[in-house]
């Protein structure tokens, strides 16, 4: 591992992985940060796994709250148009049109969601194989649990509550899985006032979710961020310890070999 200062916002900005593909909010899917993990997994240098590590620093954090104050967008966006549906027999096509390209943003912020918690739950991993002192580390962790495990809950949690959500309206969760099977939906769905309510209901109920699912992945983030900066800060101290004493070894001046008695032959 290549020296490093221990400045807070060098170990920062270390937490964080390079597995997440920082494209624009609406166009983000979750392939991207997987296919990405994939990739700096199998670096064999850990020089390297830690510059990736580095390299996307808090970009990951400043996702998190894009993502979240998008939902909250969303969530407010639908709610007037409930508003509207009520005081109207039917949603005009151009104003559904709006319905769906929010209902869709909607479905990719789960994704990424998805993929941020899949690509930390990674990085621990990956630490955790490549070094002991890592693996070793004592968390704060409920039960003793990793990050990885602890972005696995999240995860199982966060499609558990949508798959209710979407079940209490009678849809499931592959109705709403991708981009194609989102939009048959929704087209669906507009052919009548009741339908559009529905979508609408479960929309807003889902936003509410993810602005309350992604604060609590923030944190776990932020968590695992304080963690590992304690861990490199560590790292550093013992490698300027060693760097030290062997300067210290090797700028030491020699005993002198002069002044003391001569050495006799004794019989």
């Amino acid at each position: 591992m290549p020296r490093r200062t221990s400045t807070p916002s060098n170990w920062i900005v270390a937490t964080m992985t390079a597995a997440i593909a920082l494209l624009p909010i609406a166009s983000v899917h979750a392939g991207s940060a997987t296919g990405a993990a994939t990739e700096w997994t199998q670096l064999a240098n850990n020089a390297q796994l830690i510059d990736l590590l580095k390299s996307s620093g808090l970009q990951v954090d400043n996702q998190l709250t894009q993502i979240t104050q998008l939902a909250e967008q969303i969530q407010n966006q639908l709610k007037i148009y409930e508003n509207m549906l009520q005081n109207t027999a039917q949603l005009p096509d151009h104003i559904w049109g709006q319905v769906e390209g929010d209902l869709n943003r909607l479905r990719s912020i789960v994704d990424q969601g998805q993929s941020i918690s899949f690509s930390m739950g990674n990085a621990d991993d990956v630490l955790q194989q490549r070094f002991n002192s890592y693996a070793d580390l004592k968390t704060n962790l409920a039960n003793a649990e990793s990050f990885s495990n602890t972005y696995q809950s999240w995860s199982d949690t966060n499609r558990d509550t949508i798959g209710s959500t979407l079940k209490a309206a009678s849809l499931t969760a592959d109705q709403f899985d991708t981009e194609e099977s989102t939009m048959t939906s929704l087209r669906s769905m507009s052919e009548s006032a009741d339908g559009q309510m529905k979508a609408l209901q479960v929309g807003h109920q889902i936003a509410a979710q993810q602005v309350s699912q992604m604060q609590k992945l923030r944190g776990l983030v932020s968590q695992q961020m304080t963690m590992m900066g304690t861990w490199l800060q560590t790292e550093q101290t013992d490698k300027d310890l060693a760097q030290a004493r062997r300067e210290k070894f090797f700028k030491s001046t020699a005993p002198s070999t002069s002044g003391g008695e001569k050495m006799k032959v004794e019989w």
